[in-house]
């Protein structure tokens, strides 16, 4: 172990320096760890939830208290609704009688199930593809086709459906929603906010934001994201290295959970639980799901994703396993769904033909763009009401 060295005294050698160096790091570490300097002061999972699978069959443990089969009919009519109207739409866009669209198809059990679980006096925030959302709170379709046709009085949202209008650019609209959840909460309301975010927008720094303000401020919201696997032509995989895109609430502080977002029980139970538990802070709902179609009817899906895997995720498909289960029960005949897609082309059609006879008021775009009309925007007013300038 020990050599001559210079002047003759006894050193260590290299090796046997390692050694004893090594040696004394590991008692240190030891000591450290005694001493219980070293702690573990976080550690979080995530659940997962489930109650109808893909043959129909449902999990009576986790099935929600007060949801009997004449409402799970309910949430089946408005799932073949919201997806008779985005075929429609897709239809109408291709013939030029409406502008670009987003369709949600595959994404029916995310927006049914949630829009179900609000309470009457809950607001809900959208992004642009929540279809199925305005749709269950009673959005007049008119309306809704006539905002897809371009124009902006397709966008004045009703009182009574409680909610904001489209909002296209990526994850501002969860500002907004806070900002409202903390209202609701400073007025002490009895009212929750419930809002929407794919998962490209979980990239965004306003979705941290409003996280970071909803956990400290504890405000009665809860965030959906709606992961359908693709921002566009950018895969999951690509988006984020977490494992989920529900932990992301760890850094908030805030609840989350992840759900078969194809599952519109689970939805309608998650969601439900989160506006119950929301005076107690917010909640973040990661719904796994899958666009079926395109990101919107300019893009092209074919040129980024591969058709094995829309296949696999189409046996997954939301509107089939509640179908699976309502005949599993004898509560649903091929007679009954011939019937209900009868109702619903009348009642497409009739909003369609509403919508395209609408004729916009040129005067709007005078008296609705100031809170008051400014002389020079008058004078300009005056002069087209003189001239007959669109009445010609």
């Amino acid at each position: 172990m020990f050599c001559k060295g210079i002047r003759g005294k006894h050193v260590l050698k290299s090796e046997s320096v390692s050694w004893v160096f090594g040696l004394c790091i590991y008692k240190f570490l030891q000591i450290y760890a005694d001493d219980c300097l070293l702690k573990k002061v976080f550690e979080g999972s995530v659940d997962y939830l489930q109650v109808l699978d893909e043959k129909g069959s449902v999990d009576a443990a986790l099935f929600p208290k007060g949801l009997d089969d004449s409402k799970i009919i309910e949430m089946y009519k408005f799932l073949s609704f919201t997806r008779a109207v985005d075929a429609k739409c897709i239809s109408l866009q291709r013939q030029g009688r409406l502008v670009t669209y987003a369709p949600s198809i595959g994404q029916e059990a995310t927006q049914i199930g949630s829009a179900m679980a609000m309470r009457q006096n809950d607001i809900f925030v959208p992004n642009f593809r929540q279809h199925g959302v305005f749709i269950v709170r009673g959005l007049p379709l008119d309306k809704f086709f006539l905002y897809w046709r371009g124009f902006e009085e397709g966008n004045m949202i009703p009182q009574s459906v409680k909610g904001l209008p489209y909002i296209v650019p990526v994850a501002t609209q969860l500002l907004h929603a806070t900002g409202i959840a903390f209202a609701q909460k400073y007025e002490n309301k009895d009212s929750a906010v419930v809002s929407y975010v794919g998962d490209g927008g979980t990239s965004e720094g306003d979705f941290y934001e409003a996280m970071n303000f909803a956990g400290v401020f504890k405000v009665p919201l809860v965030m959906i994201i709606e992961n359908n696997q693709w921002a566009i032509s950018v895969p999951r995989s690509r988006q984020s290295a977490t494992e989920t895109l529900a932990q992301k609430a760890f850094a908030a502080g805030i609840k989350c959970l992840q759900v078969d977002g194809n599952d519109v029980i689970a939805v309608y139970k998650a969601v439900s639980d989160a506006i119950a538990d929301s005076k107690n802070g917010a909640t973040l709902i990661e719904c796994v799901t899958y666009r079926m179609s395109m990101h919107t009817t300019s893009d092209d899906p074919t040129k980024y994703r591969k058709d094995e895997e829309v296949q696999a995720w189409a046996k997954r498909d939301p509107i089939l396993r509640v179908r699976n289960y309502l005949t599993g029960k004898a509560l649903w005949s091929d007679a009954m769904e011939a019937s209900m897609q009868d109702e619903f082309k009348k009642k497409i059609d009739e909003a369609v033909e509403k919508a395209e006879a609408f004729k916009p008021d040129p005067k709007d775009m005078f008296e609705h763009l100031y809170s008051f009309m400014p002389k020079a925007l008058k004078d300009e007013y005056d002069d087209a009401v003189n001239e007959k300038f669109w009445q010609a």
